[in-house]
């Protein structure tokens, strides 16, 4: 089985900074795609960012220039820096990934972590 364990958030002031971290463990062949994804009450869940394995990153256009994904292959981890948080960036915030095993890719998400940004 393969886990994910997200951690960071909480409360943040408008302006201020936050780190989101995932870090995959269990049994699999390799990670392929991480992204992380957004969900705020009474709307749909939606794509924050994306970076493959290769490091190549993809923002959604309400992050871009604020906050950068990156992932550290040799701990199987993934982080979200959010700077310039606006009280609109408030929602839980899930880590989805792509994992391979020796048949198949698979997605598996994250439990959620809770960021709330405070005018």
């Amino acid at each position: 089985q393969v886990q994910l364990v997200e951690s960071g958030g909480g409360l943040v002031q408008a302006g201020g900074s936050a780190t989101l971290s995932c870090a995959a463990s269990g049994h699999f062949v390799g990670i392929n795609d991480m992204s992380w994804y957004r969900q705020a009450p009474g709307k749909q869940r939606e794509l924050v960012a994306s970076v493959t394995a290769a490091g190549v990153s993809n923002y959604a256009d309400f992050v871009k220039g604020r906050f950068t994904i990156s992932r550290d292959n040799a701990v199987n981890t993934m982080y979200l820096q959010m700077n310039s948080l606006k009280p609109e960036d408030t929602a839980v915030y899930y880590c989805q990934v792509k994992y391979s095993d020796y048949l198949y890719e698979h997605d598996l998400w994250g439990q959620g972590t809770q960021v709330t940004v405070s005018s």
